[in-house]
């Protein structure tokens, strides 16, 4: 199982599939010219600039980051508009004045008071202002604030006194994940907008000026019916997609733009199974889709083409940098179809986590791959 176009790569390697990767880009933007939204697309999964400017195009310009290695990256291409989309730790005010001072126009985050009064007393002492929104928690998966809640009007007048905003809210339905029908994604896509609606308008009616009110996940942005009162789409695996997006009914298993390259490096024919050189250090630990209908173990074994094998192979176990292949009923594989040396890709459960572990990768275009860098670490 090897072909010429990638016998030079060296293994495990990352690979998107450029025609996979547009088709799904394509599919996004058709649902939010229906919802007559714009994107602002999340960069975390690519971290380079190339795929951006794909996942870009038709778009306002504006974009979402998750590291101020990203944002830094990025801005050096020539991207101006960034929200930096994680809670921003008062450390980091430091590091944020510093790159708007050399010309950066990042928008933050926050949902705690504390955080509120950290940051106003940060702007006052260094005299700069900052952009900052809300944010907001639409099912108690993760971060934000009650959006019927006290404390959601106590940050943004804490923010207001100090001339710092708020400038909008941002919500993020993370239980989106957990979703498992198509009407629970529509059901979850609808309470995400509510959230963010409603609690721009309980700002609006303290005398807020409520200018951005952001929405997204990738599953929430596609099942959307509408986004009444939402002013940008925030979403970024849909330009990958995964296993995980695959178990949730958001895309096919075909559609998943992103693989690990990997080589067969040894056979267990006491157990039916085969060793390869991506372990956890390439495909990560995320086991995402084991909550799931189907449990992909840590990736789903394709061919070196992407194309299905004969038998349903999953990587069963990993160590440090051996994967393990197993067949997914447990029946032994048929090893003398594998040889030493062959190749195979993975799909991965979670496309951030795994193209997290790659300084680049490569793109597999029509007339062969091409190498790509990505940006990494937090900056």
């Amino acid at each position: 199982m090897s072909t010429p176009a990638f016998d030079s790569i060296l293994t495990p390697a990352l690979l998107i599939d450029q025609q996979r990767f547009d088709a799904n880009i394509q599919r996004m933007n058709k649902q939010v010219k229906r919802l007559g939204i714009p994107l602002r697309p999340h960069l975390k999964t690519v971290k380079n600039i190339e795929l951006a400017r794909r996942m870009l195009a038709g778009q306002p310009g504006g974009a979402t980051v998750s590291t101020l290695a990203e944002a830094d990256y990025f801005h050096a291409a020539g991207m101006t508009d960034l929200t930096y989309a994680v809670g921003i730790a008062p450390g980091r005010l430091d590091a944020v004045a510093d790159r708007q001072r050399a010309g950066q126009s990042l928008t933050l985050i926050l949902d705690h008071p504390d955080t509120a009064r950290a940051l106003v007393a940060y702007a006052r002492s260094q005299s700069i202002d900052f952009r900052v929104l809300l944010e907001l928690d639409a099912d108690g998966d993760r971060a934000g604030l009650s959006p019927g809640g006290p404390m959601l009007l106590d940050t943004a007048e804490i923010l207001r006194a100090g001339d710092q905003g708020p400038a909008g809210v941002l919500v993020h339905a993370g239980g989106s994940y957990g979703c498992r029908s198509d009407d629970e994604l529509m059901a979850m896509a609808e309470r995400e907008r509510q959230v963010a609606v409603k609690a721009a308008q309980r700002l609006r009616d303290q005398g807020h000026s409520i200018d951005v009110v952001s929405v997204g996940s990738t599953p929430t942005a596609l099942f959307a019916r509408r986004l009444d009162g939402v002013t940008e789409v925030r979403a970024g695996v849909y330009s990958c997609m995964d296993l995980v997006m695959a178990g949730l009914g958001v895309c096919e298993v075909d559609d998943i733009a992103i693989s690990v390259l990997t080589e067969v490096i040894g056979h267990r024919p006491a157990q039916g199974e085969i060793l390869v050189d991506a372990g956890w250090m390439a495909l990560s630990r995320d086991q995402g889709t084991a909550s799931q209908n189907v449990d992909q173990g840590y990736g789903l074994v394709r061919d070196v083409n992407g194309d299905s094998v004969d038998q349903d192979l999953i990587v069963r176990a990993t160590n440090q940098e051996h994967g393990i292949v197993a067949t997914r009923d447990g029946d032994p594989i048929q090893t003398a179809r594998f040889p030493i040396g062959s190749r195979l890709r993975i799909l991965p459960n979670h496309a951030c986590a795994t193209a997290s572990q790659f300084d680049a990768f490569e793109l597999l275009e029509s007339g062969g791959p091409t190498r790509l860098l990505r940006c990494r670490g937090w900056g």
